[in-house]
């Protein structure tokens, strides 16, 4: 049995060598690749691939640029159980050019992008010089968007859109109040005020780090505080507050905000930074209209995905996109992201130059 023989999963970040190189007719490049071993132990240590590693796909496309989400600090460090195959290169992220193509969709030197779709959890990921990804994924770089800049969004600004995207053609206007947005200093919270802002929307942001209420701010966030301050019912039906939710936390904060929202709000549920649980009564829903919506990024159909994208290089990008930004690594430096990640010592976004 599986505990009878004591294993336990060892995750290795093995970063290959830095430049592109020719050994022979081989091409290798740098990658972050994540192993599973029986052994109880975590380390670091550099190693070459070649193109023929790389899983299948029509796509040969060479990156330029990645991000690190919390997701793929989970899936490297082995804190939550992301990836479905070993050995595997990271990242839910990439944006580059096509190197070389099967599909008379793309053509060589297309600037394009690819997020979620089983990236970095099935299949090699963006984290890596070099990805072979199916014709299918892949999405041309929306007008208005530079490679750096769609990483920037990368999957965190993508779900932001995709739930404000679902909340308007669900009738979220502003007139019905401001929106209240957990988690406001991360990837996806921080997107989404700067979306909100630019659509004419006013935005409660909380947080509980108010060493970064100032960055928020920066964003557009009409008010910056903690959950604590906002003085929040237990009530499953409370006055109206807030014209719609886009929750990264779930459990009692989201089931307050959810008691609070007004007549015909939306509520969109992306993350569960403090816990899945939920815990609330049909009270908002039956006697004020108010809709749950769920928010996948992962399993966004692709007609719907190349429209997010689109309005993401057009009335959906972010006013404040630039300052979005917090800080940009090399691809060589990536493994030392994780733990800080995962500890909330980070904020905003982390572009990876795949290049440098």
């Amino acid at each position: 049995m599986f505990e009878a023989k004591k294993w336990s999963v060892v995750y290795l970040f093995q970063l290959q060598y830095l430049k592109f190189e020719r050994i022979g007719s081989k091409v290798t490049f740098l990658a972050c690749r994540i192993h599973k071993e029986s052994h109880e132990i975590v380390g670091h240590k550099l190693e070459q691939l070649d193109l023929s590693m790389l899983c299948q796909g029509e796509i040969l496309i060479q990156v330029h640029y990645s991000g690190v989400n919390y997701k793929d600090a989970l899936a490297a460090t082995g804190k939550g159980a992301i990836l479905k195959r070993f050995p595997l290169n990271g990242g839910i992220d990439l944006a580059g050019i096509v190197e070389s193509s099967s599909d008379k969709r793309f053509n060589i030197g297309d600037k394009v992008l690819v997020n979620g779709c089983g990236l970095g959890e099935i299949h090699d990921g963006g984290l890596s010089q070099y990805a072979r990804v199916p014709a299918e994924w892949v999405i041309p770089l929306p007008k208005g968007l530079s490679l750096k800049q769609s990483m920037i969004l990368g999957t965190a600004g993508f779900t932001a859109a995709l739930a404000i995207h679902r909340m308007l053609i669900n009738d979220q206007t502003p007139d019905k109040g401001p929106i209240a947005v957990t988690g406001a200093t991360g990837g996806v919270g921080s997107n989404a005020i700067s979306i909100l802002t630019g659509l004419g929307f006013e935005t409660i942001a909380i947080s509980g780090r108010s060493e970064h209420y100032s960055f928020v701010e920066s964003l557009g966030a009409t008010k910056v505080c903690s959950a604590e301050s906002l003085n929040l019912s237990s009530k499953p039906l409370d006055k109206a507050l807030y014209g719609g939710v886009i929750d990264n936390v779930g459990g009692q904060l989201f089931s307050k905000l959810v008691a609070h929202t007004q007549l015909w709000g939306n509520v969109a549920s992306i993350g569960l930074a403090d816990t899945h649980k939920y815990s609330s009564t049909v009270f908002p829903f039956i006697l004020r209209g108010v809709s749950i919506l769920g928010i996948s990024s992962t399993n966004c159909p692709m007609p719907l995905r190349r429209k997010i994208w689109e309005r993401l290089g057009g009335d959906l990008k972010p006013k404040e996109l630039t300052n979005i930004l917090t800080e940009e690594i090399k691809l060589k430096d990536v493994s030392s992201i994780f733990n800080d990640l995962l500890n909330r010592k980070k904020h905003g976004r982390i572009v990876v130059n795949c290049l440098d």
